[in-house]
């Protein structure tokens, strides 16, 4: 696997993550979605729930067929108030948590199409003013969009259109640095699915047919649990996440690593499918690390928990600051791609 299919693998998670696409609006990263699989030369078709199903083709087998899955949902908000003072007081989409989105800039995204900017503060944010500043719990109540826009009640925040279930999305502030290192709001997930189109372009590119019927699923209710509960094509008996790698504490995980997980909040992985992965990457010379995650849930485990009977295992460039301003490496990139292909070519 060459550099290359990592670099493009990056360029096309930048741009995904300039697409706003927190659960529950997604439709236009999903369209980007499908149309760069497309681009690729590979059938992909939206589904009744908002994603993405791609047909990366392969033989038949007696394994059965592979699915492949990232998601393209992210973190975000929603607006739960206009309040008195023209400000807004919104609710959580995914784990999103204040004290990780405030003071960073928001867009707020109006049912008729209008668009404002703004910033999640603190109420009376002023360290000059609060005395009370620094011991102030962060949350959604503590915390408020400060609209740039020149309105002082509700009645005006109203008059531009701005009401209660409206989107509040924040800005990823992506990086890529010249040391390889990539730092952006949401990589979760959005760099597993540059991930997974590189892997498609590498398998255009290099005329290889796959030697199991391969799908690609990005999902769009990911961080909210319910992603990869459905659309499962017919014949899949076995089911891949490609999410983020965990990095942190007690783990052995570097954002320069592929991360593979034995084990997570919803229990061990297929001990089978995590055996052959490590295989994968050996083979390929990937350099990865066998982590369990404490607090963590993916989309097969959703796959799981709807009934399909298949075999369930998870990778990913490894990741640190989940949920926060998160940074991973194109080293980490090009390992992950390296043990799909390990799996995928055995």
């Amino acid at each position: 696997m060459e550099q290359k299919y990592a670099e493009y693998a990056v360029q096309k998670a930048a741009e995904l993550l300039a697409i706003d696409s927190p659960t529950g609006f997604t439709d236009q990263a999903a369209a980007w979605v499908l149309d760069a699989f497309a681009a690729l030369g590979f059938e992909a078709k939206k589904t009744a729930k908002g994603g993405v199903l791609v047909d990366l083709g392969g033989e038949a087998s007696d394994e059965g067929a592979l699915l492949l899955q990232a998601h393209t949902d992210t973190l975000g908000a929603m607006v739960a108030e206009v309040k008195a003072n023209g400000r807004l007081r919104v609710t959580n989409l995914g784990g999103m948590r204040a004290e990780n989105g405030e003071t960073e800039n928001v867009r707020v995204y109006t049912r008729a199409g209008k668009v404002y900017e703004g910033t999640l503060q603190l109420c009376n944010a002023s360290v000059h003013v609060n005395g009370d500043y620094g011991k102030t719990e962060r949350t959604f109540d503590t915390t408020e969009v400060l609209l740039d826009e020149a309105v002082t009640s509700a009645d005006e925040t109203r008059a531009l259109g701005i009401e209660t279930g409206d989107i509040v999305c924040f800005d990823p502030r992506t990086r890529v640095t010249a040391s390889g290192y990539i730092k952006s709001r949401f990589l979760d997930d959005k760099l597993s699915v540059g991930i997974l189109l590189g892997f498609a372009k590498y398998l255009r590119d290099e005329n290889k047919q796959l030697p199991r019927r391969t799908y690609v699923h990005v999902t769009v209710y990911e961080e909210v649990g319910h992603g990869g509960a459905g659309s499962v094509p017919a014949g899949v008996t076995e089911s891949i996440s490609v999410d983020m790698g965990c990095v942190g504490d007690g783990l052995r995980c570097t954002e320069r690593q592929v991360s593979i997980c034995a084990k997570d909040s919803g229990g061990p992985y297929s001990y089978e499918v995590v055996g052959k992965l490590i295989d994968a990457a050996k083979r390929e010379g990937a350099d990865y690390a066998v982590d369990v995650y404490p607090h963590y849930g993916s989309d097969v485990e959703a796959t799981l928990s709807a009934g399909y009977d298949i075999r369930h295992g998870l990778i990913g460039s490894g990741v640190y600051a989940s949920h926060g301003y998160e940074r991973s490496h194109k080293a980490g990139v090009l390992n992950t791609l390296k043990t799909l292909k390990g799996y995928l070519f055995v």
